[in-house]
């Protein structure tokens, strides 16, 4: 969330760099709701000095009946401002609720992911295009993926892996959670997977994405599903100050994430790379404002070693200002070579979200001076379990149809072939 007077302070920059993102900004609707917060909170302020001073007047004994009708009104006063304020406040506040984080200035213009820039690639080299290493027939026919048994289950967008396959998943959330809190620093949490409202509007999931999640209801208690472990790592720290030196904070966590995925009809339909249930690694990481790009790199490097580690060939691209999420000001997608569809394919984004959710979710640092202020929030995934897989298994698989994984798998697993017919072998 933005803070209105920053906002009208840069006026029409702010107006022109929202542009860039394809969001309009009314800034006479905002100076009005802004006027009329402050407005409303100095009627409040003038009400409550008059009472407080109507109170010191004396005791209850003798007071003349003016004097009581006095007060009397004096208090009304209070209770119609403390309305008026709470409204303006509630007002101003549905408004930049709904307005999306400033795209950085290095970000570049466009509005979809095609017009993302090349920034570099690594891993091996990509093999050749070809239908035949879809990872749904070659999951199939190594008999790890089960997508019929998933749409009786639970219909469309649900997956079941068998034997070698769910092996492997967990041989993965292991090596990703081994290689973060080992090698990178992250202290791992187990989390809610279930959340409040307040808690999905802390990171920016709602308003905007309500039709994207899914809601449980019991008895009078609404609860949303997470749909990444961004949201309760990030709103781990809601509400709190954190001393400086206490910064970066590096957190990271496994879970299932949860999407509707409302707006992606006819997408993906075949495999798993777009489902309404999956399961990922998460980092999280909180520091001080002139730290953010450095940390931003650093995070992008460590899925990057993720990724090499698993001998998979992909590319880092940085996302144009239009195709940016709701809550970030600089995202790189990292994408992985799928041969069996012919192109990239994001498998990480991880974004720099400036002080966007810190500021809705009320986490804020005491920097120099003692002053308290908003930390910057990043988060990046590394990585998700189906994507990775799908990519294991498309530029893994060999002439014969077996699927070699890679030497920092194996320990993980317990094998480093999964054989036709879903046999493994070492």
């Amino acid at each position: 969330m933005h803070d209105a007077r920053e906002l009208l302070a840069l006026g029409e920059k702010a107006v022109a760099r929202l542009a860039r993102r394809g969001h309009t900004l009314r800034l006479e609707e905002l100076e009005a709701l802004h006027r009329e917060r402050t407005d409303a909170a100095a009627e409040l302020d003038t009400a409550r000095a008059a009472l407080n001073r109507s109170s010191r007047g004396g005791g209850k004994d003798g007071v003349p009946e003016e004097r009581r009708a006095a007060a009397r009104e004096l208090r009304e006063r209070v209770q119609r401002a403390e309305a008026r304020s709470r409204e303006a406040r509630e007002r101003l506040t549905e408004l930049l609720l709904t307005i999306p984080n400033i795209p950085l200035d290095e970000v570049p213009d466009g509005r979809t992911e095609e017009e993302a820039v090349e920034v570099r690639r690594g891993g091996p080299p990509p093999a050749p295009a070809d239908g035949s290493r879809h990872h749904a027939a070659v999951g199939a026919a190594l008999g790890v993926l089960d997508g019929d048994r998933a749409a009786r289950l639970s219909g469309a967008r649900f997956s079941v892996t068998r034997g070698a396959g769910a092996r492997l998943e967990r041989a993965l959330v292991d090596f990703f959670l081994d290689l973060h809190t080992g090698a990178h620093g992250y202290t791992e949490y187990s989390v809610p997977y279930l959340v409040t409202r307040e808690t999905m509007t802390g990171t920016g999931q709602l308003p905007k994405f309500e039709e994207d999640l899914f809601t449980t209801r019991v008895g009078d208690r609404d609860l949303l599903l997470i749909p990444t472990a961004e949201v309760p790592l990030t709103n781990l720290f809601a509400g709190e100050v954190i001393d400086a030196a206490r910064l970066p904070l590096a957190v990271t966590a496994h879970s299932p994430c949860f999407r509707a995925e409302a707006g992606s009809y006819g997408r993906d339909n075949r495999g798993i790379l777009r489902l309404h249930q999956f399961e990922k690694v998460e980092l999280v990481r909180l520091c001080a404002p002139d730290d953010a790009r450095q940390q931003l790199e650093l995070m992008v490097s460590q899925v990057e070693e993720c990724l090499r580690a698993l001998e998979l060939t992909y590319r880092v691209v940085l996302l144009p200002a239009g195709d940016l999420g709701f809550s970030a000001r600089m995202t790189y997608d990292l994408e992985v070579w799928l041969p069996g569809g012919g192109a990239f394919r994001e498998i990480s984004s991880v974004s720099d979200c400036g002080g966007f959710q810190a500021r809705r979710a009320g986490i804020r640092h005491r920097g120099p001076g003692s002053r308290k202020a908003p930390v910057v929030t990043l988060n990046g995934s590394a990585l998700p379990v189906g994507r990775t897989m799908a990519a294991l298994l498309e530029q893994h698989v060999r002439p014969d149809g077996s699927v070699v994984l890679p030497k920092a798998l194996v320990p993980y697993a317990g094998f480093d072939r999964i054989l036709p017919g879903g046999a493994t072998a070492i």
